[in-house]
C-alpha cells in the first residue's frame, strides 16, 4: 500500500501522540498555525515545563529524503523559535519564567510490518 506524504505525515502524528501520552506529556495543543509557521505539537510535563515539537515522518520504503531529523536545518530551526514565541504570548504565558524547550520526534514508518520505529530527540536546539 503506497502512502501519500500527507497521510505519511498525519499518521505519524497520530503515532507521536500516542508515544508521548504513553511517556507522561500532556498534549495542549495540536498543529498549532501562524503565518511565521506551525508547530506539530505543543506538550506539558508534570513539572509545567512547555515542550514543542517537531514531528519527521519517512516511510521505510522512500529512502530518498534522507533521514527525517536533517529537515529541521537552521532556517527551520528559526521559524519554529518564532511560532513558539507567539504561542507563548498568545497563551499568557511569560517567556522568562516558563521553561520551554524544542523536541524533534523522527518517526521511520514499515506500512507493510505496521510498525514505526521512533526517536526522540531532547533539546534538539
Amino acid at each position: 500500500m503506497q502512502l501519500v506524504k500527507k497521510e505519511i505525515g498525519d499518521l505519524g502524528e497520530k503515532i507521536a501522540q500516542k508515544y508521548l501520552k504513553n511517556k507522561g506529556y500532556e498534549i495542549i495543543d495540536i498543529n498549532y498555525r501562524k503565518k511565521q509557521g506551525e508547530i506539530d505539537l505543543v506538550g506539558r510535563l508534570s513539572d509545567n515545563s512547555l515542550v514543542f515539537f517537531e514531528i519527521k515522518t519517512r516511510s521505510m520504503s522512500s529512502g530518498k529524503y534522507g533521514l527525517p531529523e536533517e529537515s529541521v536545518n537552521y532556517f527551520k530551526q528559526q521559524k519554529l523559535h518564532k511560532t513558539a514565541e507567539l504561542f507563548l504570548y498568545e497563551k499568557g504565558y511569560d517567556q522568562l519564567e516558563t521553561n520551554w524547550r524544542f523536541d524533534v520526534l523522527t518517526i521511520i514508518l514499515n506500512i507493510k510490518e505496521k510498525k514505526a520505529i521512533i526517536r526522540h530527540i531532547k533539546n534538539a536546539f
